[in-house]
């Protein structure tokens, strides 16, 4: 069984300004989804899946298809805004698109195996591959999935605030809650968050979430109930969203089963403002110099 890697592109990126997603990074002009799909592909992934948006397929495809085929097998679903509202209607000024848990919805008849959910714009590096991977091909079960916990310290923009995901560990090193911080940043050279008009300190050591996740084809059905909840009480809140992270709790505090923390030694980087990109430019180029990855990933 190989497991498949599903990536979330869909979204426009706001604060960055552009399509972020297929902007070029590597030596050769890779992208930051290109070394997330070659990691995966020498860890033993079998099928690569994209959510996208529809106005932008063709430029995707044309980026991603000559430098995939014949490598794995591609698939490509669209996060539609009417998809799974189950008879709910939709209000005509929401333009936001539902969150990542609706997201992985929309990729329900295109996965039937265990499969990994990454963000687009995120590096994960090889070792994050590496060890999801080995779980979702032995460890993952209909009641078992998993999360690559990093080390917040390793995770935070120079450029301004983020939002991870803070992970709570229990004794079996599984997780016991997540809670979404929104607004996660330095502040006299100590990581803070706000919640309301207070700032709270977080040890660099914390065990946040960027989104890499590890499920069993059994999520689907859990989040599409769930969705339906999150509708009758959210549907008129242009802002809300239905984050990975909503399924993951409720899945937890409702006993249907765990989730298993895969901690990793991997830096993590990404490109949350545009300040970011020369830095995730010089972090590749370090790698490829250290024979971490070849010039050319598809060469």
């Amino acid at each position: 069984m190989q497991p498949t890697l599903l990536i979330l592109a869909a979204g426009m990126a706001s604060r960055y300004g552009s399509l972020k997603q297929i902007q070029q990074f590597g030596p050769s002009g890779e992208t930051i989804i290109d070394y997330s799909i070659y990691d995966a592909i020498r860890a033993g992934f079998g099928k690569i899946v994209f959510i996208i948006r529809e106005n932008f397929a063709e430029e995707f495809k044309e980026i991603f298809e000559p430098k995939l085929k014949g490598r794995v097998k591609t698939d490509y679903v669209f996060q539609d805004m009417s998809a799974f509202v189950n008879g709910h209607a939709v209000p005509a000024d929401r333009t936001k698109p539902w969150g990542t848990a609706h997201a992985v919805l929309c990729a329900k008849d295109a996965i039937n195996e265990p499969f990994a959910v990454i963000n687009a714009d995120d590096f994960y590096g090889r070792d994050a591959f590496e060890k999801m991977a080995a779980f979702l091909k032995t460890d993952c079960q209909p009641d078992k999935y998993s999360v690559v916990g990093y080390e917040l310290g390793k995770t935070i923009s120079e450029y301004g605030s983020v939002s991870r995901g803070v992970c709570e560990v229990n004794g079996s090193g599984n997780l016991a809650g997540i809670t979404e911080r929104t607004k996660i940043y330095v502040d006299n050279n100590k990581i803070v968050y706000e919640e309301g008009d207070q700032k709270m300190e977080l040890s660099p050591k914390t065990n946040v979430s960027m989104n890499f996740w590890g499920f069993a084809p059994s999520v689907f059905p859990i989040s599409e109930k769930m969705f339906d909840r999150f509708l009758d009480k959210n549907i008129s809140n242009p802002k809300s969203e239905f984050f990975i992270p909503i399924v993951v709790d409720q899945f937890i505090s409702g006993g249907l089963g765990e989730v298993k923390v895969i901690p990793t030694s991997s830096q993590w980087f990404g490109v949350t403002y545009k300040e970011d990109a020369p830095g995730v430019q010089q972090s590749l180029s370090t790698l490829v110099n250290q024979g971490e990855y070849p010039n050319n990933l598809w060469k």
